[in-house]
């Protein structure tokens, strides 16, 4: 294909974005937008593909469409999706994959049937501190992860560990990728009725421990995540999009000099771009190429079964009734 024709469906914080980033890319045409709410779907439309606004997938379907993004609310990632796989369209879907395990593994197994792309909107992946993250990371011991912010008046039709603590498990498994020994959870609701806060411990095969902790009713954002391998330390700010080493020089201590002294200090080198663009722009490549992207539907469903894990535990601890992963 010399051009890529592309559809938006949902335009509200995150999909206005998308749509945004899609009217600039080389050899992409934004065909058009979908969304409920006609003042959202107007705006993107007339901003970025001259008002060309559709009601329904059939209607863009028939448009000619190679790809689509699905950014709507994730109770609806399920139906939305498999109605663009089976019309052999190429996918991106926002995190997580679905609302349920079931609705999840359905995705994944209609796209290896359909032979189609699933990608999944795990932005993080993008981000050049943790590219330039996993490239340098060796051997994990200890991870820890902070992830902090306001109440967001969105995406609080889900737990806290599916809306944001899930990036960080996907990011987890991608650094160690051995199976889960063991796993303590706790969490809290605070607004909503699923849980706003939740900590996890998890405890890989490797001997790896990871200690990841989500909130969404901080007053303040953060989003750092600090490994530590046998002979270094590395800090990772996801906003600031920097990553530090601290090393242990080689040799042993010389007399009487402090160890403080024996560490260096370097800081990796990041390509900063606005990871929204990098990850469409991968996702295309993937649709241009047929191969599979970085963030598979694979890979999400399987930060979704560690997130479900996570849930489960809290939920047990609390003594409040266990998720069914089944249930629509």
């Amino acid at each position: 294909m010399t051009t890529v024709r592309v559809a938006v469906l949902g335009v509200g914080h995150l999909g206005y974005h998308h749509a945004r980033i899609y009217s600039t890319l080389e050899d992409v045409e934004l065909v058009g937008v979908i969304d409920p709410n006609p003042e959202r779907a107007n705006r993107a439309a007339a901003d970025f593909c001259a008002g060309r606004v559709f009601s329904s997938v059939k209607e863009v379907v028939a448009q000619g469409i190679h790809a689509a993004s699905v950014a709507v609310p994730t109770t609806l990632h399920h139906d939305l999706t498999l109605e663009l796989l089976e019309a052999g369209v190429d996918v991106l879907v926002e995190k997580p994959l679905a609302a349920t395990i079931s609705q999840a593994e359905n995705m994944v197994q209609t796209a290896a049937k359909k032979n189609r792309i699933l990608q999944v909107g795990h932005i993080e992946r993008f981000n050049g501190a943790v590219i330039a993250l996993l490239q340098a990371v060796k051997r994990p011991r200890f991870i820890e992860c902070h992830r902090l912010s306001p109440y967001p008046m969105r995406g609080d039709d889900v737990s806290v560990v599916l809306d944001l603590m899930i990036h960080d498990l996907e990011i987890v498994q991608a650094l160690d990728a051995s199976p889960v020994v063991s796993l303590d959870a706790i969490g809290v609701p605070v607004f909503s009725s699923t849980e706003d806060i939740a900590n996890a411990r998890i405890h890989f095969a490797s001997g790896c421990v990871a200690n990841i902790t989500a909130s969404r009713v901080s007053m303040d954002r953060m989003r750092k995540i600090r490994i530590f391998e046998p002979d270094a330390y590395m800090s990772t700010d996801y906003s600031e999009q920097e990553v530090r080493v601290y090393r242990k020089k080689p040799g042993p201590l010389p007399p009487g000099a402090s160890p403080m002294e024996c560490i260096s200090i370097e800081s990796l080198p990041v390509t900063r771009e606005e990871p929204l663009k990098r990850e469409l722009s991968s996702f295309i490549e993937c649709v241009r190429e047929r191969k599979k992207p970085v963030v598979s539907g694979e890979n999400a469903l399987a930060a979704m079964l560690l997130a479900q894990q996570v849930m489960e535990t809290i939920r047990l601890t609390t003594g409040k009734q266990t998720i069914d992963s089944s249930a629509h």
